[in-house]
């Protein structure tokens, strides 16, 4: 998969046709409510088509037979028109409640197979797509589909219900003329379609350039300090301007074709009304329509007018709804690159003995070959270092070992069975990683760290604490281990947060450590802690550490240089220093710096 192929799943689009057969599936569980809430529309339409019949039967009444119209007669009729407006008030009831209740559970659903699938897409999807595009898909597109979901087969039952019932009964009253009005619907249609798909254009462009503000205005905040160190918030607002305006633009032209849309179909609506008076005026004045007979044909076609209205005004919403779906589709259809072979096995109490065989890899976003027929032996309670120049690969080769990336070529092994012959989830949980970059998730201390094993006491979160030499300084704080750490952890210094990630890693207790440049990002006195802390995780665990400041690597049994030509050396510190090689020149360098 290339990376124009990657950007166009995100941006795929799809035929109404094929949202629709996707989409149908949401309704299954909830068919009961579907059918009653259809069963309500049908009362609901059958009392409006039955009010012309009594007008009808009024007028004819008082004009052929008066002796016959009596007050009983009037207040019988009043009475079925009440207990009928009775019904539909019942009917419309269910269905602006349990309908839109019913919309805001296929909603929830959808949102819920979104997450639980972006939760399985691999780094590259996140390499490739925005957070803010993400978000807009998991919200305000989706908001919509709630509407959608409980109007859609509502409105178009309710349609096809008046659209028949009426076509039936002005047939009986007079066919010639009924067949002059639906002669103009077919054209009215054929309009609609045609400025229903602009109309789906635009509003496409609308909801991908709301994912772009969203990520807009997401990377300027989180990036905020840097923002304000620099001085540039008049260059970030000049940016926002930018997509803001751009945003606008899309609007007025999704406005333009709304209003193009509005003014035809009234256009066709004057034209029905205009075929009424003058045909109906002439059946009428060469008798072939009866006065009483064009009253409730009026009235009848005042009710497919205004059916043909509510279904334009609903076109709006559909088009919405039918881009919150194809927007939820695009997310959906995002290969699942990394997943679980069949007869994958559980791993279970590994030893840590890792193994790199023939190994090649390339991001194939760029194709960017990162190495090629690497090998690399690293055995159990191992500590190994890999160093080198930077995008020599060392990150790369340590996430090919929890697959979050598969390799091109060669295998990846531990305890001699291939990574992908192990589940995912049970590969990773044996993986402990602690990163330069910590991720602290909004919440308490105790959240963090119980993270890296739900479910555990206090006890144990504390005890991993101690290890990591973070329980000192957390009972120095006000609220101990439900102090509220702030978004991405920012309350707190990069040395405390780096603890906690040790921590974490402790309480996961896991075979084998990777150690990513854990302390390159960290003061002299910070980093020393975290070594003590880090050494401590490391004893009877495979650990794999890339480093850039050599002080920290000293003690790992062995060192492997890697560039851009594969592992070019290897040794233990001492070893590689009487080599005087590239080890010893980054020494050297690293002396002079100090």
């Amino acid at each position: 998969m290339d990376k124009q192929k990657i950007r166009k799943t995100d941006q795929r689009e799809y035929r109404t046709g094929v949202l629709l057969k996707r989409f149908i599936p949401y309704y299954k569980p909830y068919l009961g409510t579907l059918a009653t809430d259809l069963g309500c529309a049908a009362l609901t339409t059958v009392c409006e088509l039955v009010l012309p019949v009594i007008m009808r039967y009024i007028t004819d009444t008082g004009m052929n037979h008066f002796e016959q119209l009596t007050v009983q007669l009037i207040l019988s009729v009043g009475l079925l028109y009440l207990g009928l407006k009775i019904v539909e008030c019942m009917g419309s009831y269910y269905m602006a409640d349990m309908g839109h209740v019913m919309g805001a559970r296929i909603e929830t659903d959808m949102r819920r197979d979104a997450y639980a699938h972006l939760q399985r897409l691999s780094n590259r999807y996140y390499n490739n797509t925005k957070v803010g595009q993400i978000m807009g898909r998991l919200t305000s597109d989706l908001f919509d589909v709630t509407e959608f979901a409980h109007h859609c087969p509502e409105e178009f039952f309710i349609a096809g219900i008046k659209a028949a019932g009426a076509f039936a009964i002005l047939a009986f009253i007079n066919l010639p003329l009924t067949v002059i009005i639906f002669m103009i619907i077919p054209v009215m249609l054929f309009v609609c379609i045609k400025l229903n798909r602009k109309q789906r254009t635009a509003f496409r462009a609308q909801r991908y350039q709301i994912g772009e503000l969203n990520a807009r205005v997401e990377d300027s905040l989180l990036g905020q300090k840097v923002v304000k160190a620099f001085a540039n918030e008049e260059i970030e607002k000049a940016k926002f301007e930018t997509d803001n305006s751009r945003f606008l633009d899309i609007k007025k032209i999704t406005y333009r074709y709304m209003a193009t849309f509005h003014i035809s179909t009234r256009i066709f609506d004057g034209l029905m009304y205009l075929a009424v008076i003058m045909a109906g005026g002439l059946f009428m004045m060469y008798g072939y329509v009866h006065p009483a007979d064009l009253v409730a044909y009026v009235m009848y076609v005042s009710t497919l007018i205004a059916t043909i209205r509510r279904i334009v005004e609903f076109a709006e919403q559909f088009q919405r709804g039918m881009t919150g779906i194809e927007r939820f589709l695009q997310i959906m259809d995002a290969d699942v690159e990394i997943f679980d072979r069949d007869g994958a096995r559980e791993m279970k109490n590994p030893r840590g003995d890792i193994r790199f065989n023939d190994v090649s890899f390339e991001y194939l976003d760029d194709n960017t070959r990162v190495f090629s027929h690497l090998n690399l032996d690293v055995h159990h309670g191992e500590k190994v270092a890999l160093v080198g120049p930077s995008g020599s690969g060392k990150t790369t080769l340590c996430n090919l070992i929890p697959r979050f990336y598969d390799i091109t070529a060669g295998s990846v092994t531990i305890d001699g069975v291939d990574v992908r012959d192990y589940t995912v989830e049970s590969l990773r949980k044996n993986i402990g990683i602690v990163q330069q970059d910590v991720y602290l998730f909004s919440g308490t201390i105790f959240d963090n760290i119980v993270y890296g094993n739900p479910g555990a006491s206090r006890e144990a979160v504390m005890a991993a604490a101690k290890k990591a030499g973070a329980h000192d300084f957390i009972m120095n704080l006000k609220d101990g281990y439900d102090t509220y750490v702030g978004e991405r952890g920012v309350k707190l210094s990069g040395g405390q947060k780096q603890r906690i990630s040790i921590a974490r890693v402790f309480l996961k207790d896991p075979a084998i450590i990777i150690l990513d440049e854990a302390t390159s990002a960290l003061d002299n006195e910070s980093e020393f802690e975290v070594a003590q802390a880090l050494n401590e995780l490391a004893v009877g665990r495979t650990t794999l550490t890339v480093a850039h400041r050599l002080s920290t690597i000293r003690d790992s049994h062995r060192i492997f240089v890697l560039t851009e030509n594969g592992i070019e050396e290897e040794g233990s510190h001492e070893e590689l220093l009487k080599q005087q090689g590239i080890y010893y020149k980054f020494y050297q360098m690293a002396e002079r710096l100090r």
